[in-house]
């Protein structure tokens, strides 16, 4: 099948121009337009349909949220995949950082349908697409009363939409509690569970990937499901700002009002978006305030505290801070690696307990690259069909490892080691002798070895002034002992991996 689909006789799209070649146009298929008309336009909507689920697993569930979600697909045609975009401000974004990534991934997936695609195009949006409606290739140009028509239209239409955009991954189930996020999980749990306003606003803060979109879809998830008649709204700050922007453009900013201001739920997201865009925030203020004062529920989530955040103002930031604020910290070890084991237990191969530790320990930089790396690591078992180890984890993940490197002192080494046999750290300077002891200090000398520029006098100075011919030894015991017990040799590598980098 090629880009030209007006050949087909089955074509309900009667009005393609030809161009001054004599071949005819391909047709515009917007994302998300009305029921599709011939296979043809349904096959470049599943793989365009594709090519988002790669986008949102390479780039994350915010930025594909934020920049691809929202585009259209207007033409396909000699080798250029055309997109439309809903603002200046994505057309940019969208062209910059992420036009090139969707050109490879859309070559592989329009195969069937256009084997060349060579250029991805970005541009801004018409108004009728951006409207939400169907165009065609030979309407260059759309009427005023048929612009209004078309975003009143969209601004008012029913709740069919209001739910759009949810995971229906992120459920209050499958979220891992830990004291990172304990107070955040139970606030929010509290709140969709209350027939009543709970806390007024909600606002749920921390930095990227720690779970705060994960609660806010759970907590509309939840009340769509106890409560089917109360109306959530939920959607991202960028997206209200561009609803509002388009209701300014047509003059219709009485259907946006009631729209946002109708509904018993209004969940904003990732608010900081809104920040330095003074209209915006104006529409939002008051709307904040026509929720609040009706006895309706806002949630709002962001990166930072209300008090915090930049280019905002101080009314504003003051009546986000009125109700509960809850903060999620970056999780710590036993978080991470409950959350890898959560994920693991629903994966369709075994992935050793070993080697969940090793990236539990390793990647601590958020939640998100933490599933990205399981997820990498799964694949890779299901493809080549052998079992994971941790050799095997370090080198699939060298750049997630790289990105988390450190550099190793001895005295990290020793705290390490300490915990993992359960010991004082104050035992690796001792001069006790037993065995319970003695071990935990000999790897902990193996490892400063492997690990650190140090001499052999050296690291015997920072255990207790001890003779470098006593690190000898216990680096050669250790290296013994690895050959000859394999559980040993396992617990041994195991610290190393967490250590290294």
């Amino acid at each position: 099948m090629s880009g030209d689909m007006s050949n087909n006789p089955d074509t309900k799209l009667t009005s393609y121009p030809h161009d001054n070649s004599g071949q005819n146009q391909t047709a515009s298929v917007p994302l998300a337009s009305a029921p599709l008309a011939t296979s043809e336009e349904q096959a470049i909507q599943a793989c365009w349909g594709r090519v988002n689920l790669r986008m949102r697993k390479d780039i994350g569930d915010a930025a594909w949220r934020h920049w691809i979600k929202p585009l259209r697909i207007s033409r396909l045609k000699d080798g250029t995949l055309t997109l439309e975009a809903e603002s200046t401000l994505a057309r940019e974004r969208v062209s910059s950082q992420y036009a090139d990534r969707l050109r490879v991934i859309s070559a592989a997936e329009f195969n069937d349908v256009s084997p060349s695609i060579r250029h991805v195009e970005v541009r801004l949006a018409s108004n009728r697409v951006r409207s939400g409606q169907p165009h065609r290739l030979s309407e260059q140009k759309q009427a005023p009363a048929e612009a209004h028509s078309a975003i009143t239209a969209s601004a008012t239409e029913g709740r069919d939409d209001l739910m759009a955009g949810l995971d229906p991954r992120y459920k209050f189930a499958n979220f891992v509690v830990g004291k990172p996020n304990e107070l955040a999980f139970a606030v929010a749990r509290r709140t969709a569970e209350s027939e009543k306003v709970a806390f007024n606003p909600l606002f749920l803060y921390g930095g990227v990937g720690l779970g705060k979109t994960h609660l806010m879809h759970a907590i509309a998830w939840h009340i769509r499901q106890q409560s089917p008649s109360r109306k959530v709204l939920y959607l991202s700050a960028e997206k209200f700002m561009y609803r509002f922007v388009r209701a300014l453009r047509f003059r219709d900013t009485m259907s946006f009002k009631e729209q946002f201001r109708s509904v018993d739920v209004l969940m904003i997201d990732d608010v900081q978006f809104i920040s330095g865009k003074d209209s915006t925030q104006e529409e939002f203020f008051h709307t904040f305030n026509a929720l609040v004062d009706d006895g309706r529920q806002v949630i709002i989530s962001a990166d930072k505290s209300p008090t915090d955040l930049e280019g905002m103002e101080e009314r504003l930031r003051s009546r986000l801070g009125w109700g509960m604020v809850a903060d999620i910290h970056p999780a710590d070890y036993e978080l991470r690696l409950g959350i890898l084991q959560s994920k693991a237990e629903q994966a369709p191969v075994q992935i050793a307990d070993k080697v969940l530790e090793f990236m539990a320990h390793r990647i601590v930089s958020n939640v998100r690259e933490l599933e990205g790396a399981l997820n990498r690591i799964l694949a890779h078992a299901m493809l080549v069909g052998r079992e994971i180890t941790i050799e095997s984890a370090a080198e699939l993940l060298a750049d997630l490892l790289r990105a988390s490197s450190r550099q190793v002192s001895v005295d990290a080494i020793q705290k390490r080691v300490a915990a993992h046999y359960d010991v004082r750290v104050s035992e690796m300077f001792s001069a006790r002798r037993s065995r319970d002891i003695a071990r935990p200090r000999q790897v902990a000398m193996y490892l400063a070895k492997n690990l650190t520029s140090l001499s052999y006098p050296d690291i015997g100075r920072q255990f207790g002034g001890r003779d470098h011919t006593t690190v000898m030894h216990a680096v050669k015991t250790i290296e013994s002992l690895s050959k000859s017990d394999g559980q040993f040799a396992e617990d041994v590598q195991l610290l190393k991996s967490i250590l290294a980098g």
